[in-house]
């Protein structure tokens, strides 16, 4: 392939399920970019928290700055230290992978409690390795955040444009929660990318991702909406999955900017 391949958009989800920062350049490590779903709610159970039950968490809106991050809820604001943590070790799963983590701080559970009104703690994955994930399709482990399965997905341009030829109501790729948006000439030939390069790093693509109903929820306002899996369940269906993006791992750590051809 030739290099017709640009980043267009990158994005960062610190907490899980929330939404999500617009970024320039990302530092890429084995479990994702830096500070990628590094952080997530879990309730009273030690179950972790989505926007699948609950769809406000999209209106919680996180920017990290001088080493701390801020979440801006509605017309309030909490603010915590991207490093601070209790030393008590919590075990939790995310779907099937066990997991460490640790509560950042009790002020912190109390402000998210209080706004989402039922018990919760915000926890923080330390290190790489205190959650492993097995890819069933490589035979392969890897460590990897606290993100639903991979630590990387990309999406290209082509994808969503073909989309939306067919929505009555045009959607933003934040639907799908993208890490890297590439320029493409084709609709989901990222698919069938193999290893390729962008920036420092070497990715390695390892399946197309099956979509849930979060990608229902409209970003903008915390709504639930038909679309777009009622139109991609049309012509979008692998083994009873609905497919869109691709799931990717980094080969080494380094920085990816916007404009940074894709090489293969």
């Amino acid at each position: 392939m030739s290099a017709i391949y640009t980043v267009k958009e990158i994005y960062i989800y610190p907490i899980k399920s929330l939404a999500g920062i617009s970024c320039q350049n990302a530092f890429a490590e084995e479990m994702g970019f830096e500070n990628d779903r590094r952080w997530m709610l879990i309730d009273a159970d030690n179950l972790f928290i989505t926007q699948r039950e609950h769809r406000i968490l999209s209106q919680f809106y996180p920017q990290i700055s001088d080493g701390k991050i801020s979440i801006t809820f509605q017309d309030l604001k909490h603010e915590f230290s991207t490093d601070e943590h209790i030393d008590n070790p919590i075990k939790v799963a995310v779907w099937d992978d066990q997991s460490e983590v640790v509560e950042v701080n009790q002020s912190t559970s109390k402000w998210f409690s209080e706004r989402l009104g039922f018990e919760c703690k915000l926890v923080k994955i330390i290190k790489s390795g205190d959650r492993k994930h097995e890819s069933s399709r490589l035979k392969e482990t890897f460590n990897v955040s606290l993100a639903d399965g991979y630590p990387y997905l990309m999406i290209g341009t082509k994808s969503l444009d073909f989309l939306n030829e067919k929505l009555n109501e045009k959607i933003t790729i934040l639907r799908f929660r993208p890490n890297i948006v590439i320029s493409s000439q084709n609709a989901h030939e990222e698919d069938d990318f193999d290893t390729f390069k962008i920036g420092e790093v070497d990715f390695k693509n390892i399946k197309p991702c099956g979509r849930c109903i979060m990608v229902n929820n409209d970003p903008e306002n915390g709504k639930l909406k038909k679309e777009p899996l009622k139109t991609l369940s049309t012509y979008r269906v692998v083994n009873n999955s609905v497919l869109f993006g691709t799931n990717i791992v980094s080969l080494n750590n380094g920085i990816i900017s916007v404009g940074d051809e894709v090489v293969f």
